[in-house]
């Protein structure tokens, strides 16, 4: 079975569009590794974290930034299609 992945936001701090933006971002890269990319609203102020099958892979708070969409995908492909080869996102 897939896994599905889950972005946790704060929507008092107006994250909802960059959510979103995340979960096309990975949807679009792993149609076929996931099952799908859910939006869920944190009751937590400024939490941004991002689980797959509920384990927490991301955690801007813990990051001290947000990640950006190269840091994303790399995390998220080491953990759901090791092999997945990113292209351009693969070079540091």
């Amino acid at each position: 079975m897939k896994p599905t992945v889950t972005i946790e936001y704060c929507p008092k701090c107006g994250w909802m569009m960059r959510a979103a933006w995340m979960a096309q971002e990975l949807l679009t890269t792993f149609a076929d590794d996931i099952y799908s990319v859910t939006l869920q609203p944190s009751q937590v102020n400024g939490n941004y974290i991002i689980y797959v099958d509920g384990i927490a892979l991301i955690n801007r708070k813990e990051l001290g930034h947000f990640p950006d969409i190269k840091e994303v995908k790399q995390t998220i492909r080491d953990k759901v299609a090791p092999e997945k080869s990113l292209g351009h996102s693969d070079r540091k």
